[in-house]
């Protein structure tokens, strides 16, 4: 279940794994009261859920809506996501756990006593099916509103369109697009700015050099430049490496790795979690682990199932960074009631507690609060300005508020975490860190916004 997540969590990491362009059919689902629609609490889940966080550290999920128990009978509020979906990369267990969070709202009053009602197409990174998704979700579905996208391209191929529409997408997005076009605004760092993460916290080793490794896909140029400048503005060298993917001699890329970095350096990597393990258990199995001074990694290897397979020769050796709240050491309101949700609505959410699910449930809080501050009907136009409305959000699962906003370009969590293994869990090794403005993007988004 953990490594599914994992496989998941490549939407937020990155554009790292595209093993293949799959089927070409695109496929549609509708969230149902019980797993694929709903939304949040009023405010937030952090506030709302305070009230029922029990003694024994679990939540009720009659704390999701206003109304515990009652189911919500109004006309739908429709919103729609885009997911890829293909052999190797399957990034719907995000808005399944939205839906999951909708699902939750909708039986405890919903919003103003409308459902929310989450409609999703899946594609297979070509882009003419990506583009014929967003139509679709439009023309056909009558969506008011995009929450839950996270895709490899779907950012570069529907930016435009969303643009013209006017429609502001909340999504965990991966393509360069996500993070520089004025539409979207994304609960997920994306890869670049996670790698930023996970050089910036290598650094903190003080290795003589940085090699930092990710697989041979598109993109992977953009996304080098923010570790590159980050470890340049420190003075610490760094080599750029990528691997075709799937990798099939990890032998010889562990070696490489460890002899290019040498005694005093530091390994990144920036791969979803299976291709990071079969370079991991080969570095232990050749005895290599110890032969670099760090080893670190991109978001996508934040999950207990990596935790648990490398073992205990890991522990505080392999440093990760991390997008949301760790779950494991985390016993807050939030915390517990995204567990109650996806316990009791999350049964399509394959994949199980990690940064995957947490960033569903995080865009379904943020769509439930902006969908509950309307009066009156709702249309395209009073939903869309009130997801560009939120600002200075608690969701009690990233580091900062978050805020959509009237901007050019969105880098809306720009702070993280590092965690690292111990004994089969992901514990917290720094606490939230600002991404270093030594990536010129971050420096432009924070002058630009002020912060």
């Amino acid at each position: 279940m953990r490594f599914r997540l994992g496989l998941a969590l490549a939407a937020i990491a990155g554009v790292i794994a595209i093993t293949g362009c799959g089927s070409s059919n695109s496929s549609t689902s509708s969230a149902s009261s019980s797993a694929a629609a709903s939304g949040t609490t009023s405010a937030s889940a952090s506030s709302t859920s305070s009230s029922s966080a029990s003694s024994s550290g679990t939540s009720d999920t009659s704390s999701c809506g206003s109304k515990p128990g009652v189911a919500a009978t109004g006309t739908p509020i429709v919103l729609g996501a885009i997911n890829t979906k293909q052999p190797g990369t399957d990034f719907t267990d995000i808005s399944n756990m939205e839906a999951a969070y909708f699902a939750c709202v909708n039986a405890n009053g919903g919003v103003n006593g409308h459902p929310i009602k989450l409609q999703l197409q899946t594609e297979a990174t070509q882009p003419p099916q990506i583009a014929a998704a967003s139509k679709l979700l439009v023309q056909t579905d009558h969506v008011l509103g995009m929450s839950g996208t996270s895709s490899i391209l779907e950012c570069t191929i529907d930016h435009t369109y969303w643009e013209k529409l006017n429609y502001k997408v909340i999504a965990a997005g991966i393509a360069p697009e996500c993070y520089s076009t004025p539409n979207y605004a994304d609960v997920n760092m994306g890869p670049r700015y996670s790698s930023d993460g996970a050089v910036q916290y290598a650094i903190t080793q003080h290795p003589s050099k940085i090699v930092f490794d990710q697989s041979n896909v598109p993109g992977t140029g953009y996304i080098a430049a923010g570790p590159n400048a980050i470890a340049k503005a420190s003075n610490v060298p760094i080599t750029d490496l990528t691997e075709n993917v799937p990798i099939n001699d990890a032998n010889s890329v562990a070696l490489k790795l460890v002899n290019a970095a040498g005694s005093n350096g530091a390994v990144v990597l920036n791969f979803t979690p299976p291709e990071a393990l079969v370079i991991l258990q080969a570095a232990q199995k050749l005895g290599l682990e110890d032969r670099v001074k760090s080893w670190g990694c991109s978001t996508p290897c934040d999950t207990d199932f990596l935790a648990s397979t490398l073992g205990p020769k890991w522990n505080h050796k392999f440093f990760v960074n991390a997008e949301l709240t760790p779950p494991d050491p985390t016993n807050s309101p939030t915390m517990n009631l995204y567990k109650a949700i996806l316990k009791q609505y999350g049964s399509a959410v394959s994949g199980g507690i990690g940064s995957f699910s947490q960033m569903g449930f995080t865009m379904g809080e943020i769509a439930t609060h902006a969908l509950e501050s309307i009066s009156g009907a709702y249309t395209v136009q009073n939903v869309n300005q009130a997801f560009q409305n939120v600002k200075d959000f608690d969701t009690g699962m990233l580091c900062e508020p978050w805020t959509f906003g009237n901007y050019a370009f969105h880098i809306a969590n720009n702070v993280d975490y590092t965690v690292t293994p111990e004994n089969g869990k992901m514990v917290v090794a720094q606490g939230c860190t600002p991404i270093s403005a030594a990536d010129p993007q971050i420096a432009a988004y924070r002058k630009l916004t002020g912060g």
